[in-house]
């Protein structure tokens, strides 16, 4: 009695389509599909924007020049 069987499942995704309907379940598959994605486009361009940034503080160029220094 603790677990679920297959009929169980069956009768309960056949309740969820008959309350929200095949077109209402298909539009939130497509949005959460659509969020899935647009969270892993935003991880990849911060992991992109945090390579350049790393990339741009490992490269300094500059020219030595002779400082004289006084002492007082």
């Amino acid at each position: 009695m603790g677990s679920l069987s297959i009929w169980h499942w069956l009768i309960v995704l056949l309740v969820i389509v008959l309350i929200f309907g095949t077109k209402k379940l298909r539009n939130i598959g497509g949005d959460l599909g659509g969020a899935v994605k647009g969270f892993k486009e935003g991880m990849r361009t911060e992991d992109e924007a945090g390579k350049q940034l790393k990339d741009q503080a490992q490269t300094i160029e500059g020219e030595v020049k002779d400082k004289k220094t006084t002492s007082v």
